[in-house]
């Protein structure tokens, strides 16, 4: 599924300049501490914080947050059954089944199909010790199917015995995840099982705000949207034309779905916490806005021309240059205006990037 009206769209046109000191290695403390760059319609930017979220909504207005869970999906083993067994090192990208997931791995020259790769991890005590995997298949692009020795929860619990967070490349490339990242790298809402990436807006949620939320009468909703590692993945094609977006797997309840129709129509609006959440909500509605009941893939590929049917507000946090997620907040905003706002986000120090601030942006209803 693709935007309704997106047009094709010259890569480079979403490039800027952003130094290697504004990516966030840590996030803020307490969470909403974090800055909040808030892009009112009219293009105006004003420096708020998270805390103040509630005077920028009004009674009426629902929050919508993605209660998916970071599993641990960053796995470290060696190919066995050779002569040589090299290290191999597989980020989890998608369950196919009980016992089968898609896996981004490297060196992925080092595998071929019907080698068998065991994963361990020598620092933590576990009563498994290691967990083996065929290699069943190898995509075009890299992708490695590993069929496992275990099945179900057998196997949930082994990846979550074995593995680690997978922290995106921009900050594991900056230095080694920790425990410290198993906690920050959750927000409070996670309960569902199934991300490889964090819905990281929601990151900077705390009781106490949530709190407050409630009681200016903002409702709260959850949905789920299990964040695959596409969304860390820049855009390669010249054109936007020539992108393939990864397909994610997301659920809206029918009493969430009928909760937002009715607080819409008694003039409520709809914010998006963080790019995930908006792109589920777009992929499920009508034309005419309302929100249905969804259970499925979306593979939604949002730039500017799309126009947007079910969100009215988003929070969202800085994104990459040339990444789908700088083009979806720049068809939400407008390119220039988001130009602009990043622009005074770097020269005002603001953090970028996953464990970085935020923005609060009002939809461009005049694009």
């Amino acid at each position: 599924m693709s935007g309704n009206d997106s047009l094709p769209m010259r890569t480079d046109l979403f490039d800027f300049e952003l130094p290697a000191a504004s990516i966030a290695l840590r996030p803020a403390s307490p969470r909403d501490s974090a800055r909040m760059l808030v892009v009112e319609p009219d293009a105006v930017l004003r420096d708020r914080t998270i805390a103040e979220l509630p005077q920028w909504l009004e009674a009426g207005d629902q929050l919508v947050v993605n209660d998916t869970k970071v599993i641990s999906a960053q796995l470290k083993g060696r190919r066995i059954g050779r002569d040589a067994e090299p290290k191999i090192e597989a980020t989890l990208i998608r369950r196919l089944d009980g016992s089968r997931w898609q896996a981004l791995v490297k060196p992925a020259k080092k595998l071929a199909p019907g080698d068998v790769v065991r994963f361990g991890n020598e620092g933590k005590v576990c009563l498994l010790g290691h967990l083996d995997a065929e290699v069943e298949h190898k995509g075009d692009d890299g992708e490695i199917t590993f069929s496992f020795s275990f099945h179900g929860p057998a196997l949930d619990s082994a990846i979550a015995d074995l593995g680690a967070p997978p922290l995106p490349p921009y900050i594991a490339s900056r230095r080694s995840p920790d425990e410290q990242d198993a906690a920050d790298y959750q927000t409070m809402f996670a309960v569902n099982e199934g991300a490889v990436a964090a819905p990281t807006a929601g990151l900077h949620f705390t009781p106490a705000l949530e709190a407050r939320l409630r009681e200016r009468g903002i409702g709260i909703h959850r949905i789920t949207l299990h964040v695959g590692a596409g969304t860390f993945l820049p855009v390669k094609a010249d054109d936007t034309a020539g992108h393939k977006m990864h397909s994610e797997w997301g659920t809206i309840s029918r009493d969430t779905a009928q909760a937002l129709n009715a607080a819409r129509a008694n003039g409520g609006r709809i914010v998006a916490v963080g790019t995930t959440s908006l792109r589920l909500l777009e992929s499920a509605a009508a034309p005419d806005g309302a929100i249905q009941p969804f259970a499925g893939e979306t593979a939604i590929f949002i730039t500017p021309g799309y126009r947007f049917r079910a969100v009215d507000i988003l929070l969202t946090n800085f994104h990459l240059p040339r990444s789908t997620l700088f083009m979806l907040v720049s068809a939400f905003s407008g390119l220039e205006t988001m130009k602009r706002a990043y622009a005074h986000a770097v020269g005002a120090g603001y953090r970028f990037y996953s464990y970085g601030d935020a923005c609060l942006l009002f939809r461009d209803k005049s694009i």
